[in-house]
């Protein structure tokens, strides 16, 4: 039986692990009037006890998220721990089996269980949502369904995380690598959130990614590293070794760790396919580990409807019956809570109201669809001039698109007009987010026989770095036993 409630993701832009600026003038959207959780996706909710703001909910969610996120990204693995039973091993379409007594594997199934297990028992239990029609996509490109684990330790199966680097969404795209897969990031969309268009793309490109490594666990490594860093890295492993009969084949699951053994990658890179295959260990089996399985979820709904642009997803809504905050939930990659004006664009929907919806869209006045319309100022046109052809407050005109004074207006310059009479929500308008927590400091212990650059090559840092956080001068001599930040 599926449960009643929906949990969600953070899936709002200004909620993001990070800062996203757009350099835009934005419009005025519909703000937010409820203040309650949101409803399953097609449910009506009864009346009950105000709960804390979709946002402020999402805030706390994302900073929580962001703090495991960094924290495994500066984990160490360096411990030994016992080795796991395999009885009632289950079954694998990635080559998982081989890999569980590997000590970094080891170390970050004890990981998941213990430093992030608040954390990682929120992540299985959001991955319901998105998993099937992951596992769908990735298998229809001829990839095992299994590396839907990837998204666990890219984001937590979070819409709306945010790298440090600005990387985005469940699957982490940079900007560019989203563009080449057709994900479009504009001042009114940033696609690399839209959970079902992400994961069509992260399939695409992990199928671009094994087709030209030939392994999957090299695709993975590229995918976090870069193709060109673990291709070079490869030709230097074949260039030092050769191409006789001992040679080790290149294209294999076990040239991943071949090339980890090496300089070649950087440490975050080396640890990435044992942080995945413990993730699917410990999320295919939670209960192995003393987790608790998710219950059953409706899936992430592929219902949806095309609107006129500037139409605002308060109208949607309505139409559909539901609060705001579920519309905007399902829209993450919205970004204004209003689509971009100038052209038609699908807004997705509860499951079961397309229908409903698209016939109720379709009896609107053409006048009533579009909560923004777009206005080129001509010679000689004024702000009041502009606010009164449309019926709207010239204050309200002036704060949707930023405008400081009435006199300012610049000929050809595109004005939004919020014709509904709503000004956009402050928070939105500004697209701020809350600060991440800084990432806590690693120090290593020195050896014997240890070098300045051995262990910023182990770190995945320059020695440039290391000398500069320690200030170990010119010489850059270090001792035994002594302790040096490395990160």
């Amino acid at each position: 039986m599926k449960q009643s409630s929906w949990r969600l993701a953070p899936l709002s832009l200004l909620m993001a692990c990070g800062s996203l600026v757009v350099e835009t003038t934005p419009p005025a959207a519909p703000a937010p009037t409820a203040t309650t959780e949101p409803a399953a996706p097609g449910t009506r909710r009864a009346a009950g006890p105000t709960r804390p703001t979709l946002d402020a909910q999402i805030a706390a969610d994302s900073v929580a998220d962001a703090t495991a996120l960094d924290r495994l990204q500066s984990a160490s693995a360096t411990d030994a721990l016992p080795e796991l039973s395999l009885d009632g091993e289950p079954t694998w379409d990635l080559n998982v089996a081989e890999y569980t007594a590997h000590p970094r594997v080891e170390y970050y199934v004890n990981y998941f269980t213990t430093t992030a297990r608040e954390r990682f028992q929120i992540w299985i239990e959001r991955m319901p949502h998105y998993e099937q029609f992951a596992r769908e996509q990735l298998v229809a490109q001829g990839l095992p369904g299994d590396l839907v684990y990837l998204a666990l330790i890219e984001s937590g199966f979070s819409p709306v995380a945010v790298s440090r680097a600005k990387a985005v969404g469940m699957w982490q795209f940079m900007p560019a690598t989203g563009k080449s897969y057709g994900l479009r990031v504009t001042p009114w969309l940033d696609e690399r959130r839209d959970p079902i268009k992400s994961t069509v793309a992260a399939a695409r490109h992990l199928k671009d990614l094994t087709d030209r490594f030939g392994s999957h666990y090299l695709a993975a490594a590229a995918y976090n590293g870069g193709a060109g860093r673990v291709g070079r890295g490869l030709k230097q492993i074949a260039d030092a070794m050769g191409y006789g009969d001992e040679s080790p084949d290149l294209t294999s699951d076990e040239a991943f760790f071949e090339l980890a053994s090496t300089r070649h990658i950087y440490q975050e890179t080396k640890d990435y396919v044992p942080k995945l295959i413990a993730a699917a260990l410990v999320a295919k089996a939670p209960f192995r580990y003393g987790l608790s399985p998710a219950e059953p979820v409706d899936p992430f709904p592929l219902d949806s409807v095309i609107v006129e642009g500037g139409t605002g997803l308060d109208k949607i809504a309505k139409l559909a019956g539901v609060e705001l905050e579920v519309i905007r939930a399902l829209n993450p990659h919205i970004l204004r809570a209003v689509t971009p004006p100038g052209e038609k664009y699908a807004v997705r929907l509860p499951t079961g109201t397309a229908a409903s919806v698209t016939a109720a869209y379709a009896a609107l006045p053409p006048e009533e669809r579009p909560t923004v319309l777009t206005h080129v100022v001509k010679r000689g046109e004024t702000v009041s001039g502009i606010a009164q052809r449309y019926g709207v407050s010239q204050n309200l005109l002036m704060s949707a698109n930023r405008v400081a004074r009435a006199r300012s207006l610049q000929i050809g310059t595109t004005l939004y007009i919020p014709v509904s009479g709503t000004e956009i929500p402050a928070t939105l308008l500004r697209e701020t987010a809350p600060a991440r927590p800084a990432p806590a400091p690693v120090t290593h212990v020195v050896r014997r026989g240890e070098t300045v650059g051995g262990i910023a090559n182990r770190y995945g840092v320059t020695q440039r770095q290391v000398i500069s956080l320690n200030k170990l001068g010119r010489r850059a001599v270090i001792k035994v036993g002594q302790r040096l930040r490395v990160k």
